[in-house]
């Protein structure tokens, strides 16, 4: 089956980008992992890597072409002759691609019964993901916005992230709802210049109505308590589907909201588990977990463990001056995922190292024992010791996820860096945890240190 090469969203408020160029052309056996095009936003230009094994058909836009995020830019046929069909000529024979015309590609249709105004896309938290589901909408159709107010929280296979307006307004228009997998690109809200008159609400599956049996479903949209009634069913659930306690430091699923509020309310996520809810866990859930029985009294005395949570500042110059002296040196580009792994296992951990960079992740054998930048790959069933989340240069400035299997190191902004340690209780020490994220810092800074 053909795989769409979509427009990623590099960051949280871009709505298109510029293909800077193909690095591959039409007929071109490609991999999943191998580069394919160049993007350039406002605030970056990236390689974007393919998604599947195949050849690359017809491209339906072309270098300079300013695309909306999620339009299909090109297909990955899975045969060379579909690739040619799909180029429309032999691309063996190196025709000239097609002219790009704004027809070339698709571009979102606008829906005349919606208010006009600025549109809020689902974001692209990884470059391998194609739909974001929505967890929850913290403004209601009607309120005022800020560009740096958090409009909603979105949450994917690998992480929940609470999401800014980027624009400055009313809400006019909610265009998903949540629970729902909504494609990468696609409108979920609408913020206008003026207080809208009459405020949208509606789900994503719902189609565009026409103006008489949209007036028909309106007093139907009201039943917005049936909505609010649905959580307080949920205490039955624990009934209907038992299931067992998570192990001890089992990791538990929730968005970062879910996770604070929880945690500043003194709520224990876990119970939810316990009771056979299933994961993950949003804000409403709260509210189910206030009504769950009163935990005995052995087990509320018991001390809790809190979790990990440690940040720290470093100029992004050192790192940038290290790669460009071994480029100097040997005449290669280096690997910055494997320069990253030796950096942190050099800092105040042995073991394998794992580094995640654009939705890909590679896991280095025990860099400490190798040369900076030179340890091999693991064995694929290798348990990392440390994951390292390389987000440098994303829209990214704070985050809190928690840890995954192992301690997880994240890297945000552009310069400085910001460095964030999350790990759960029983994974470092509190000791261990100051060591690994300053000693990491101090290398960072000074890498030419690290070999001397």
């Amino acid at each position: 089956m053909p795989h769409e090469v979509i427009m990623p969203a590099l960051g949280m408020a871009q709505q298109s980008g510029q293909l800077v160029a193909w690095l591959k052309e039409p007929g071109d056996a490609v991999k999943a992992g191998d580069p394919l095009m160049e993007v350039e936003t406002d605030k970056a230009t990236m390689e974007v890597e393919a998604q599947a094994d195949g050849f690359l058909g017809g491209l339906r836009a072309m270098a300079g072409d300013d695309v909306p995020v999620g339009a299909v830019v090109a297909v990955i046929a899975e045969s060379k002759e579909a690739a040619e069909a799909e180029a429309g000529g032999d691309v063996a024979q190196d025709a000239p691609a097609p002219e790009a015309t704004p027809e070339t590609y698709s571009k979102p249709k606008t829906d005349d019964a919606l208010p006009e105004g600025a549109e809020v896309i689902m974001p692209a938290l990884g470059m391998a993901q194609e739909t974001g589901q929505i967890t929850t909408w913290l403004k209601e159709p009607g309120d005022a916005v800020g560009a740096d107010d958090i409009l909603f929280e979105v949450e994917t296979d690998k992480s929940a992230v609470e999401v800014p307006a980027g624009a400055s307004g009313y809400l006019a228009a909610i265009l998903a709802e949540p629970g729902e997998e909504v494609p990468v690109g696609a409108p979920i809200a609408i913020i206008s210049a003026e207080a809208p008159a009459n405020p949208v609400r509606r789900s994503h599956a719902q189609k565009p109505a026409a103006p008489e049996p949209a007036k028909a479903e309106a007093p139907a949209t009201k039943p917005t308590p049936e909505k609010e009634a649905a959580p307080k069913s949920e205490p039955a659930k624990p009934s209907e589907k038992p299931a067992a306690a998570p192990a001890p430091g089992g990791r538990i699923l929730a968005s970062p909201k879910a996770k604070r509020l929880a945690r500043e309310q003194g709520l224990d996520l876990v119970r939810l588990a316990e009771a056979g809810i299933a994961q993950p866990y949003h804000v409403s859930d709260l509210e189910t977990l206030r009504t769950l029985p009163a935990p005995q009294a052995a087990t509320a005395t018991a001390p809790t463990a809190q979790a990990l949570h440690l940040s720290a500042e470093v100029s992004a110059q050192g790192f940038a001056a290290f790669c460009e002296w071994i480029a100097a040196e040997t005449g290669e580009t280096p690997d910055p995922g494997a320069l990253l792994a030796g950096l942190a296992a050099g800092a105040a951990l042995s073991g394998p190292v794992a580094v995640s960079r654009h939705g890909r992740s590679r896991c280095f054998a025990d860099p400490a024992r190798h040369p900076l930048g030179q340890a091999p790959e693991a064995e694929e069933d290798a348990t990392a010791a440390l994951l390292i989340r390389d987000l440098r240069g994303s829209a990214l400035q704070r985050i809190s996820l928690g840890a995954e299997a192992q301690p997880v190191l994240t890297l945000t902004g552009s310069d400085p860096l910001t460095l964030t340690l999350e790990a759960d209780p029983g994974q470092l020490a509190p000791e261990a945890a100051l060591d690994l994220i300053t000693g990491f810092a101090a290398r960072l800074d000074e890498p030419l240190r690290h070999l001397l």
